[in-house]
């Protein structure tokens, strides 16, 4: 912990120097050739990212569109021609010297962090924009970050508005206005060739209805019960015979265990733990015809790929960031206000959480996918 304050100490102290020599990165920049984003958070964050690389191509086509951010989310955006180069978060100072052998025009954050804005300032970057939260409270928004944000430009972002429209904001200060929030991702034609394979051997037709249930979820608080993932599953199987697929990555080993362990013994499932890498988790998920989960990574990917979803929302709040249309069906139980938002999943009642997640019932996951078939035109499920 002192370590940490010292070195953020340090880089205050380092930010300072480089203000009185270069003033505030709030520059104008008239036509960017080369812009960042920093995206630090997990994978559906991503997901709902992506909307900023495609407005900057549409505004800048000869442009290139830099990202920073975590390992897994490297091999999310793989494919991705909006994406010009990749950069994965680790050590500060070698970030640092890349972007300025890059020599970035703009750049800005997704979510309030002290070190990546000082990452960013200490990289002679000319034009920075940065969030400042609004209608809430984010512990991100730490005393260090206040002060430093002070050198770049800001724009606000409103808790408990959709998300992908605030990061959009973050574009402003380069004449890109939009509301287009449409995510993208791509996979390779190896994946594809893969899932192709796979489905054919497991005798998964074209015609069949095929539903990805993910039990698990990388923030423990979200996640619903095994038991009524398996009575979801179990009725799905028996009413309407669709054919199912369990997916789970490395760490969801227990999660997916429990809820096969207990199905009832005639619901037939395909057990895809762990057996896909990103690329070819990307390609499977695109070729369901719906997918359930709690609010997680993979929905998002789903939503990307047009899939239809159902969301079991549990404690977030649900107009931050859960897929929006009348394809993408949310569930959610009663309750005064969220516990969770995308700008604060840090601090909360975890008992009240706790039951937000524990009172979605299987019928109220049930009504939501008997509704979305109803929608779907659907009538040999």
């Amino acid at each position: 912990m002192l370590t940490k304050r010292l070195e953020i100490i340090k880089l205050l102290f380092l930010c300072y120097i480089k203000f009185l020599f270069s003033g505030k990165s709030n520059k104008r920049i008239i036509n960017p050739k080369k812009i960042l984003v920093v995206q630090l958070a997990k994978l559906g964050d991503m997901v709902c990212t992506t909307p900023m690389f495609r407005a900057i191509k549409e505004k800048y086509s000869k442009s290139k569109v830099y990202v920073i951010g975590n390992k897994i989310n490297k091999e999310l955006l793989e494919h991705n021609n909006d994406v010009y180069k990749y950069i994965i978060y680790n050590n500060i100072n070698s970030i640092i010297n890349q972007l300025k052998k890059e020599k970035i025009d703009f750049a800005c954050l997704t979510s309030p962090n002290f070190m990546s804005l000082a990452t960013l300032y200490l990289s002679n970057i000319s034009l920075i924009c940065v969030p400042e939260i609004k209608n809430g409270y984010s512990p991100y928004e730490t005393k260090s970050y206040k002060i430093l944000r002070k050198f770049v430009i800001t724009k606000l972002h409103h808790m408990s508005s959709y998300a992908p429209r605030e990061y959009l904001r973050l574009l402003e200060p380069i004449n890109i206005f939009t509301n287009n929030t449409k995510k993208y991702l791509f996979c390779s034609e190896k994946a594809k060739s893969k899932i192709n394979n796979f489905l054919k051997i497991n005798k998964i037709r074209k015609d069949d209805f095929v539903v990805g249930i993910s039990p698990s979820a990388g923030n423990q608080i979200k996640c619903w019960a095994g038991n009524k993932f398996a009575k979801l599953a179990d009725y799905l199987y028996k009413k309407y015979n669709v054919k199912i697929l369990i997916i789970g990555g490395k760490n969801d080993q227990t999660k997916v265990t429990n809820m096969i362990r207990l199905l009832d013994k005639k619901t037939e499932v395909i057990n895809c733990f762990n057996i896909f890498n990103i690329d070819e988790l990307k390609a499977l998920i695109s070729r369901l015809n719906c997918f359930i989960s709690v609010d997680t990574g993979p929905i998002y990917i789903a939503e990307s790929f047009n899939v239809p979803t159902i969301d079991i929302v549990g404690p977030i709040d649900y107009r931050e960031q859960p897929p929006i249309g009348k394809f993408y069906k949310i569930v959610v139980a009663k309750r005064k206000k969220p516990e969770l938002y995308v700008m604060n999943a840090r601090i909360y009642n975890k008992k009240e959480a706790q039951r937000q997640i524990n009172d979605i019932s299987v019928d109220m996951v049930i009504e939501k996918f008997e509704e979305l078939i109803k929608d779907l035109g659907y009538k040999n499920v």
